[in-house]
């Protein structure tokens, strides 16, 4: 099995992991590929530089590396395992006190690849031509960058006109980053298998605005309603670029989804009552469990 690497270098664990991949990989059948940063920290494996013919890939670091390994996998279907060396982690699949146990199963073929819906964006101006085009497994937002104002943006689903909305920006979420910016700006939570598009604007301006859950089949434009205004679009919260006056960002389902391992004994429900405290306070249900 081909295994690729991708890490967050901040974590002082990090050495020591890398390590007992290195050392665990022969007994599994595993080939190690580590990306730039962490071939020179790992001090053995291949290099990755491409994920063609990868069989899976590890993200070492939080939500963010994970992200970030979705994005470099560019729709291949390689199933990710996220290993959290951070304080969330809801997207990874195990601890790094974990990883041995889950490199075994991952290696026996022991778990199961959960498919979760990507976007597909691309900034289009006045004469339909494409200038760039980004994947998020998270979200889209568009935003009016450095000052603190309102920007109206005017948006459509399917060539339909929703409306104009006057608000600090909006974002275009998969069910996956349902839970992430989206949830802060009062989104609803999706369960990651439900195929749909959430559509949440960031602090709106009016009463009448409210989060759109769309059809995973629906195609949104958003652009400004007086064509003027310059705008900033990040992608998973991470890398983004500007949509000048006159372009549109233009959002739509992905042709791939990105494959998340799941071990077993695990699920999304878990996640959300210990990860995001849902249900209620942990130590007072921990109380009357007692």
């Amino acid at each position: 099995m081909r295994l690729g690497v991708i890490g967050h270098t901040g974590y002082d664990d990090l050495p020591k992991i890398l390590g007992g991949l290195l050392e665990a990989a022969p007994q599994l059948g595993l080939e190690l590929e580590f990306e730039r940063g962490l071939h020179e920290v790992a001090r053995g494996g291949a290099r990755l530089d491409a994920p063609d013919g990868l069989d899976a890939l590890i993200t070492l670091g939080g939500d963010g590396t994970l992200l970030r390994g979705a994005r470099f996998l560019a729709g291949r279907a390689a199933p990710i395992l996220g290993v959290n060396l951070g304080r969330l982690g809801f997207l990874t699949t195990c601890g790094s006190d974990e990883l041995e146990s889950a490199l075994r199963l991952l290696a026996a073929g022991n778990f199961v690849s959960e498919a979760r819906m990507a976007l597909a964006a691309s900034a289009v101006d006045g004469n339909g031509a494409t200038r760039q085009q980004w994947l998020a497994l998270n979200d889209f937002v568009l935003h009016k960058g450095g000052f603190a104002r309102v920007v109206r943006l005017g948006i459509s689903v399917n060539g339909d006109s929703i409306g104009t909305y006057a608000a600090d920006g909006v974002i275009v979420s998969t069910p996956t980053g349902s839970t992430a910016y989206s949830l802060s700006a009062g989104g609803p939570v999706v369960v990651p298998t439900v195929e749909s598009i959430v559509l949440t604007a960031i602090s709106a301006h009016t009463l009448a605005v409210r989060p759109l859950v769309l059809p995973p089949d629906a195609e949104i434009a958003i652009s400004t309603a007086d064509g003027s205004e310059e705008l900033l679009v990040t992608v998973d919260g991470q890398v983004g670029t500007k949509l000048v006056a006159g372009e549109k960002l233009m959002v739509r389902r992905a042709p791939n989804p990105v494959l998340i391992v799941r071990l077993p004994g695990t699920s999304f429900f878990e996640r959300m009552r210990v990860k995001l405290g849902w249900g209620g306070l942990p130590d007072r249900d921990e109380q009357r469990q007692c």
